[in-house]
Order: structure tokens, then sequence, then C-alpha cells
């Protein structure tokens, strides 16, 4: 058994889409990034890769690459799955906590957990998502920015 820790980080910008655990929410604003900016999608990439020790999302998916030019997440996450597979790892368990004062993740976590289980190849109970503001605290809290942090648990495929 590994256990990997992921964090992501992306600011709020207006005339983006939002994309949150590879689900489109309606909203005045989304998220900056390269990508789609999935913030959610992006900590568990992070929490995977580093629980193999296979580095982290930048290395394998620089910004500076124009492949990656407004990517959906869900292809970037698809490709750590199968390189932890090529490596001889399978998924455990994921559980990812976002952190925003909007919009409401709560009524679309049963959509997500699908969503991204499917991605991943494993059975919907393995993926638990959590949603939390930071009471109005901090970046988040002054809505400047969504963050995600994320804990996955692999296991060597025998």
């Amino acid at each position: 058994m590994r256990v990997g820790l992921g964090y992501d980080v992306h600011r709020i910008v207006a005339d983006r889409e939002l994309w949150l655990g590879g689900v489109k929410f309606d909203s005045d604003f989304g998220l900056l990034g390269h990508s789609d900016a999935d913030v959610l999608i992006h900590a568990i990439c992070d929490a995977l890769l580093g629980a193999a020790c296979l580095r982290d999302i930048g290395y394998h998916f620089p910004d500076t690459d124009p492949r990656y030019k407004g990517i959906d997440s869900k292809h970037l996450l698809a490709e750590v799955v199968s390189l932890l597979s090529h490596n001889g790892y399978v998924i455990g368990n994921i559980d990812v906590t976002v952190c925003c004062e909007r919009p409401k993740i709560n009524p679309r976590i049963p959509e997500m957990q699908a969503c991204l289980a499917e991605v991943m190849q494993v059975p919907v109970n393995c993926v638990s998502i959590k949603a939390t503001t930071t009471e109005r605290l901090g970046f988040t809290g002054r809505e400047e920015g969504i963050s995600a942090y994320a804990i996955a648990l692999i296991n060597k495929n025998c």
C-alpha cells in the first residue's frame, strides 16, 4: 500500500467555464489555468502520482506544452491512471476536499463521484468528495480562488 497527497489551487476569473470533478457547473466565473483548470482533478492527479513516486502533474503535463492548452482534465486523469497501471499499481480509494465559498458543491457530489469513478475505473464508493468553505477567510474566503486537497491509496497489482 502507498499513500499520496495532492493539493491544487486556481484563481477565479470571469469568462471561463467552471469545471470541478469532471462536471461543468453553471457559474458566472471559472478558474484560470492552461487546461480546463479542474482543481479537483488536478489534486487527485498529484495524489496518485505522489503515491506512486512518479513526480507531479506539472512534470507530466507542463503548462508550456501546447498539447495541454484547454485540455479536459479528465484526459489528464485517465493518462495518470494508465501510468499507474503501467507501473503495476491499482487505485484503492480517493478522498478529496474542495474549498470554496461558491458554487455549492454538495448537490453535485454524486455526479462528480460517478464521473471520476468511470475515468479511474474504480467503484463509485472508492471516490469520496467533500466540500467546505473557509468561513470567508483567506483567498478562498475572498472568492479569489478555489483549492482542493486529495489523498490517494494505491496498491501494487500482484
